[in-house]
């Protein structure tokens, strides 16, 4: 009888821990500073988010054969159609910066011609969920975004549709 209580507080406990580690938000809070990503293009190139200084930058994890992400895809195209020369309140400016959780560069490059994802700042390190951004970040599901500054100040976060054209509306210079 003692063996079956110890054995039901002990499963309690576990459950009570792990259900803590799911309910934990993921990622940065809005407000602090967005991390340092620095990686390589489709063509080999490093490109770093500190680059962006200055202008108000939508990073945007996603991958190739993430359904959901594809269909975000034109919001965030029109987007930055809409805001890539507009002045913000803390920025000049408004570009993506694309994280890519791929693990095949070919069909990761085939994905942004065919979504038109016209900005230059696409990266990925090409190791899928085990990514080292989507690790700095606490991305656990894509699409995923955060929305930072011209100083690299968090925004706003997991940002779709309407949403991502409010908060960027909301940033604008009057």
């Amino acid at each position: 009888m003692i063996k079956k209580f110890k054995a039901t507080i002990i499963l309690g406990a576990i459950i009570i821990v792990a259900a803590g580690f799911m309910l934990k938000p993921s990622g940065f809070a809005v407000g602090s500073k967005a991390p340092e990503l620095a990686f390589k293009s489709p063509d080999g190139k490093e490109i770093k988010l500190s680059s962006l200084k200055g202008q108000v930058v939508l990073i945007d994890f996603w991958a190739s054969w993430c359904g959901p992400c594809r269909r975000e895809n034109p919001a965030v195209v029109n987007a930055y159609k809409k805001y890539k020369d507009k002045k913000f309140v803390n920025g000049k400016g408004f570009t993506v910066f694309s994280y890519s959780l791929d693990k095949d560069v070919n069909r990761w490059k085939a994905a942004i011609k065919k979504d038109n994802l016209t900005w230059t700042y696409h990266v990925s390190d090409l190791k899928g969920w085990a990514s080292e951004g989507s690790k700095l970040y606490g991305v656990n599901s894509i699409p995923m975004n955060y929305l930072i500054d011209g100083k690299g100040t968090i925004l706003a976060k997991n940002l779709r549709g309407a949403a991502l054209d409010a908060a960027l509306e909301k940033h604008v210079k009057k």
